[in-house]
């Protein structure tokens, strides 16, 4: 399975973004800078963005940790890695950015080593939420956060309504478009799997964090779950 997932991001990188942008009516952007200022990633740290994709989370983390600051963007998908690199080269001054090959599951990184971390529609993917989150716990300094923002099933049924038909009639259409259906038709069935919020929180505490919250945005389509350890 974790490699049938990583095929699936090697095969979107080329049009990730612009997928993102469409998924997300435009508000990626917005989502993403509150879920970096939910980490506390202050000038110096050193901090850690898990699943980073085509790197958006790990440029915000970037532009707040500064010149004396390091980032580490870690994703399995050596294509989407690639798209990060290529857009860190465009960047003036360039950002302090490690991009690693890795899984989520299993990161290279030492106990205790970062003081912030971020997790955009990652946690969704992985193939054990119970195991990523001890990794993410591991890893983190001891008071130190973690922001994960991801899809969300909504409670209210007009609004869950609209978020299937959003994506299946606007998402799956687009992607088809650009031969990538199959790609992007996954996105329901695992939101349908995904941990409610609430859920995502009793987990969290279970691995360990301390301090724990679950903040529903976007109309509770989307969420970000909050860990301080």
């Amino acid at each position: 399975m974790n490699r049938e997932i990583r095929d699936i991001f090697d095969r979107i990188a080329p049009v990730y973004d612009q997928l993102n942008n469409w998924l997300s009516l435009g508000q990626h952007r917005i989502w993403k800078e509150m879920t970096i200022k939910w980490s506390g990633a202050k000038p110096g740290h050193t901090c850690l963005d898990i699943c980073c994709g085509s790197g958006d989370l790990a440029f915000g983390l970037a532009r707040y940790v500064g010149n004396q600051g390091q980032v580490y963007g870690v994703d399995f998908s050596a294509n989407l890695l690639a798209a990060a690199q290529e857009r860190a080269q465009s960047l003036h001054p360039q950002p302090n950015i490690s991009w690693i090959e890795a899984d989520a599951l299993s990161l290279p990184f030492e106990d205790g080593q970062f003081d912030a971390a971020t997790m955009g529609y990652g946690l969704r993917n992985v193939t054990d939420i119970d195991r990523s989150l001890q990794e993410l716990h591991r890893v983190l300094k001891p008071g130190a956060v973690g922001a994960i923002l991801d899809f969300h099933r909504p409670r209210n049924q007009q609004m869950r309504a609209f978020q299937q038909w959003y994506l299946s009639s606007i998402v799956v259409p687009m992607a088809e478009q650009m031969g990538l259906k199959q790609e992007y038709a996954y996105i329901s069935p695992s939101l349908d799997r995904f941990p409610t919020g609430e859920e995502q929180v009793e987990l969290a505490r279970q691995v360990g964090f301390t301090s724990v919250t679950h903040y529903p945005i976007a109309n509770d389509m989307m969420g970000v779950l909050v860990v301080s350890k």
